[in-house]
């Protein structure tokens, strides 16, 4: 397999385990836990003074193998929640990452912080799908979806009264995001592509990002000092996983980013 066959095999196992799920669930079902949950404000949780820190949990990566054999959402919801961080991101992709919309549920009834549901999401289902689980908002990866894919997707994300982190991973994918009205946009330092790791990128797409469009550096973020390039370099916020996932304390690793 070439590195730029990756993402698509993980959007296409993405799909796949969609339409499993699809088939187990009644659409009025689905509408009903949709409208029960009334979502959180993600991007009023990343407007805040200093550097707001989204806290990451995953079972395992396909570059990294097992992050946690003993993994269990609400505990690290618990303990993301009391070191400080402003969001929490979810992992749900199961083949790459170890992951299922049912973690977001765990998550959700351990913490009152919004919700991020990280995944590879190309159809409107896994966004109803996600409010459903308790999400107060969803990954959309540009490198993953033409401009109006992306334009209809971020439609249907205002329509089910969530927020949407849109990735980019170079110049090109930045002006495609601002053009579709993205209101945060996630910076991935590794490239989906061959997962290799850039921290310059954030100071690199910084000037195309308007002030008005939140800025989040994501990947590659393995201790204070990189959280800190991150803020000098103008992100309003960092997303944070490995670091924390690998941490002796989470909590006091994440009370340190916190006060940045």
């Amino acid at each position: 397999m070439t590195s730029s066959d990756l993402l698509a095999r993980l959007v296409a196992e993405a799909r796949l385990d969609m339409e499993r799920r699809r088939a187990l669930i009644k659409p009025e079902e689905l509408e009903r836990a949709i409208q029960i949950y009334t979502p959180r404000d993600f991007v009023g949780a990343l407007r805040k003074p200093g550097l707001a820190v989204i806290g990451e949990m995953k079972q395992r990566t396909p570059t990294m193998g097992v992050l946690a054999e003993d993994y269990k959402p609400a505990d690290l919801a618990r303990a993301y929640t009391a070191g400080g961080a402003s969001a929490i991101s979810v992992l749900t992709h199961m083949a790459g990452f170890g992951g299922r919309p049912e973690h977001i549920e765990a998550a959700r009834v351990a913490t009152n912080l919004p919700i991020l549901r990280k995944d590879f999401i190309t159809d409107p289902y896994e966004i109803g799908e996600a409010r459903a689980a308790g999400a107060d908002a969803v990954l959309l990866i540009v490198a993953a979806l033409d401009l109006p894919e992306l334009r209809r997707l971020l439609a249907v994300v205002r329509s089910r009264g969530i927020s949407a982190l849109v990735e980019v991973h170079d110049e090109s994918e930045t002006r495609v995001a601002i053009e579709a009205g993205a209101q945060v946009v996630g910076v991935n330092h590794r490239d989906l592509r061959t997962f290799e790791v850039d921290l310059g990128l954030t100071e690199r797409l910084r000037p195309l990002i308007p002030d008005a469009v939140l800025l989040v550096a994501e990947s590659g973020i393995h201790s204070i000092d990189d959280a800190r390039r991150m803020r000098d370099a103008g992100a309003d916020a960092i997303l944070v996983g490995e670091m924390l996932m690998r941490a002796p304390d989470p909590v006091a690793c994440l009370r340190e980013l916190a006060s940045l």
